[in-house]
């Protein structure tokens, strides 16, 4: 970046953060408002001297890691991690030369079809790199209350992994997120530039919660399972799931979800307006 941005707000977030934020012992006066350039690269497990190239802006290319445990010594709020984000985004327009096309953004006509004969069901369908592109009636009553759909691209991979939200939601977050990392594992390994994106994007704004999960050997996805859900008008819901692969060319896939229990299926009528019944639970 052609002025030092990245370097002023890393300074800036520094000077604003005091030792006992982040565990450390005040120590004698201090000539410097916040945490020391020592205690910083301490924390971050990078050198005084690297970290002091990145303030000054000798160095304005730090790798997602780096930033990503910066972050995290910080105790960097989600907003602020974004903001970060943003600061790089016009040095990486090179890292978005895809060599295969974008992740679809719309559905089919048949697959448009398909969702609404499953209504009131809740289902979506989302493209290989996790936005949501389509969903039926059910699935927005499921979700909505939730913020999953807030953003103006929702992703199930952004949404689970870095809104504070979805670990009030999901009570298995932990699962939940391993499950997010793994279905991205795939395109990584084909070295694809849009899902490697993505990936440094989660490094800065999650964290080590996501690189930690990006470390470990891989595992399938779950295909089919049951999980729970903590829905603020409904309750807590456990919910069966089947993942339906859509045509290769599609680079989509079908999330569908129905009821494994006779409480949830009630629950699940009533916020469709529907005569408790209507739904039958398929056990789990």
């Amino acid at each position: 970046m052609s002025d030092n941005k990245l370097g002023a707000f890393l300074r800036t977030r520094r000077e604003a953060v005091t030792p006992a934020e982040v565990g450390l012992p005040e120590g004698p006066r201090r000539r410097t408002p916040g945490l020391r350039r020592s205690e910083l690269a301490l924390l971050a497990g990078i050198s005084v001297e690297y970290l002091a190239r990145l303030e000054q802006g000798r160095d304005n290319h730090p790798s997602p890691q780096v930033l990503g445990a910066l972050c995290d010594a910080l105790r960097m709020p989600l907003d602020d991690r974004l903001h970060l984000r943003q600061l790089l985004k016009g040095d990486e327009d090179h890292f978005l030369c895809a060599v295969r096309p974008l992740p679809q953004r719309d559905v089919r006509p048949t697959v448009r079809a398909l969702l609404n004969r499953l209504e009131p069901t809740p289902a979506v369908v989302v493209n290989y790199l996790g936005e949501i592109a389509a969903y039926t009636d059910g699935y927005e009553r499921l979700v909505g209350p939730l913020g999953l759909l807030d953003a103006e691209v929702p992703s199930l991979p952004r949404y689970i992994l870095s809104d504070p939200r979805a670990k009030e939601a999901y009570p298995d977050w932990e699962r939940a997120a391993d499950e997010q990392v793994e279905f991205m594992r795939f395109a990584l390994t084909r070295q694809d530039p849009v899902t490697m994106e993505l990936a440094q994007e989660l490094t800065i704004t999650v964290g080590k919660a996501f690189t930690d999960r990006l470390a470990t050997p891989t595992r399938l996805a779950r295909r089919s399972g049951t999980e729970t859900l903590r829905h603020p008008e409904a309750g807590e819901l456990r919910l069966s799931y089947e993942v339906l692969e859509l045509p290769e060319a599609d680079g989509q896939r079908m999330l569908v979800h129905l009821p494994a229990d006779e409480a949830t299926a009630r629950a699940l009528d009533l916020l469709d307006g529907r005569r408790p019944g209507s739904l039958r639970a398929v056990g789990g």
